[in-house]
């Protein structure tokens, strides 16, 4: 509409020059000072505003999040008016569907959004870009509010069949390593500390030692599992490192809420054995920064570690794999092995 606004006021301005009518002036000042108070009055509301972004920890590929975005009017005595939010990423402005109508002068008003990432790695959040068309509609005027942030994108969980973890539940019996835990065994006795259950105490070695002294026990299990997700694969197979990416990320989920000790090594990076929501995120994370490397002339085969990856010093070993070495002819789906054995192509559960 302000196009066609301006287009009109040149059409009259022509209009007047030519004839030299001063009706022909006036409508053409007076639609020029339009132009001008909708300038200076949309400058006013998009002044000192403040905004504060709430964002998750991390978030998870294709996996909405709800985001709070907070906004302020800092002026002390002017409200603004039709205020219409847009998160710029990458330089590219992206519209939330985010809209205030009136913000009075010194409130503030909390508004959330779905934020839904398309791709793992780190999203870049560069600020807030606010416009509005008060008070007449004719223009949009956009400031931009410079608000950088950082959010962790883990890869997406595709769940696969369950028919494929049939091995994978007792691996890592035989690496069990006993750990202080809920379980009914003795791990230990020690000197009674505040704070300790009473129902605990060892009561005969008590009375022998005259010391409180409390029985811990020992975790019933302690499996453990090292994850392997080669990062050596052709341009060609790509996608199909991505699918790899989304693969390892369930199968650490799906085994960390059994309470299994994970390991998990990305090329040529690895964790240690651990166990807990933030072992498991510090995994994720480990998935979400990795990156596909190109192999090089005359590799044979795609590992990055020193030695046989299929042999670590503790735990059974998962490898996932994208690609298997020259010759390969791509797959559909990435492949699990099993502690050196094919344990099958991954088929993604309906």
């Amino acid at each position: 509409m302000g196009v066609q606004f301006l287009l009109f006021t040149m059409a009259i301005g022509i209009a007047a020059i030519n004839t030299g009518n001063n009706l022909f002036y006036l409508l053409l000042a007076m639609m020029l000072s339009l132009v001008l108070i909708s300038g200076i009055a949309a400058e006013y509301c998009l002044r000192r505003l403040e905004f504060r972004r709430h964002l998750p920890d991390h978030l998870i590929v294709n996996e909405p999040t709800t985001v709070t975005l907070v906004v302020k009017n800092r002026k002390s005595q002017l409200p603004s008016f039709s205020l219409k939010l847009f998160d710029v990423s990458d330089g590219r402005k992206l519209d939330r569907g985010l809209e205030i109508r009136q913000l009075p002068p010194g409130a503030s008003q909390l508004v959330s959004y779905p934020l839904v990432a398309t791709r793992r790695g780190r999203l870049q959040l560069d600020g807030v870009c606010v416009g509005t068309e008060f008070p007449f509609g004719l223009f949009m005027k956009h400031t931009f509010y410079p608000m950088d942030e950082t959010v962790l994108v883990c890869p997406e969980l595709k769940p696969i069949d369950e028919r494929l973890f049939q091995g994978l539940l007792t691996i890592g019996a035989e690496q069990s390593v006993p750990q202080r835990g809920p379980g009914n065994d003795l791990y230990n006795l020690r000197l009674y500390h505040a704070g300790d259950d009473s129902r605990s105490i060892h009561w005969p070695t008590t009375a022998r030692t005259s010391q409180l002294t409390v029985r811990e026990t020992e975790a019933e299990d302690q499996r453990r599992a090292a994850i392997y997700l080669p990062t050596v694969a052709p341009a060609s197979h790509d996608a199909l490192f991505e699918q790899a990416v989304s693969v390892t990320a369930f199968i650490i989920q799906h085994l960390a809420e059994r309470g299994y000790m994970l390991q998990l090594l990305v090329g040529s990076s690895r964790s240690s054995f651990g166990q807990g929501d933030h072992h498991l995120l510090e995994l994720l994370r480990m998935l979400a920064l990795c990156e596909r490397c190109s192999p090089l002339a005359g590799s044979v085969v795609p590992t990055e570690l020193s030695g046989d990856p299929l042999e670590v010093d503790e735990g059974a070993m998962i490898v996932v794999q994208a690609w298997r070495g020259p010759g390969d002819i791509e797959p559909d789906q990435p492949t699990i092995l099993l502690n050196g054995h094919l344990l099958a192509g991954v088929s993604h559960a309906v």
